[in-house]
């Protein structure tokens, strides 16, 4: 089985508790990490273990939480992709604090070119976004805002036909409406 490995880090002008703020209101109506232009992030309730979210077509549950430096996402949909994604807080120094993206997944075999084809060019656009909004949130500004590719746009422009089911996937997540 083939694994996955992707990392997205920043290091920002900031002490750790600032951006683990940022962190701690991810999903909530006061997001201010998630960007705006993709699907957004839900949840059922607080950040905390146990609690299910989902992004679009992602979904996953929270199996670990530190909170303001650390949350591990366990991947429970789509099915066949098996792993965690997981967003770290960490002092660098006095003035800078990383903050760190990281998916761990693997593909069953028939969806690995699922995952190569669409879903990474699409993590990768999504999370050099969420990178840019800590920047933004931050400084007032992005000193190199991240660029979608041509072909992110066509996967985006691909995708748009499924506006009515993402709206619908934008629902807040309750048990009654789950698929977790």
């Amino acid at each position: 089985m083939i694994a996955v490995l992707n990392v997205h880090e920043r290091a920002l002008p900031a002490a750790p508790e600032t951006v683990g703020a940022l962190l701690d209101g991810l999903g909530s109506p006061d997001d201010r990490l998630w960007p705006p232009n993709w699907p957004p992030i839900r949840f059922e309730g607080p950040l905390a273990v146990g609690t299910h979210g989902r992004h679009g077509v992602v979904r996953y549950t929270v199996s670990h939480h530190v909170p303001g430096r650390w949350v591990r996402f366990r991947f429970t949909g789509p099915r066949g992709f098996a792993g965690f994604h997981e967003f770290a807080v960490e002092r660098v120094d006095d003035r800078w604090t990383m903050l760190t993206h990281t998916l761990v997944v693997r593909p069953r075999a028939p969806l690995w070119p699922l995952w190569a084809l669409f879903f990474r060019p699409l993590h990768d656009a999504v999370f050099r976004g969420v990178l840019d909004r800590a920047e933004r949130e931050l400084t007032g500004t992005v000193a190199r805002p991240a660029r979608w590719n041509p072909y992110v746009g066509l996967l985006r422009a691909a995708t748009a036909r499924l506006a009515p089911r993402l709206a619908e996937e934008a629902r807040p997540v309750s048990r009654t409406n789950a698929k977790v």
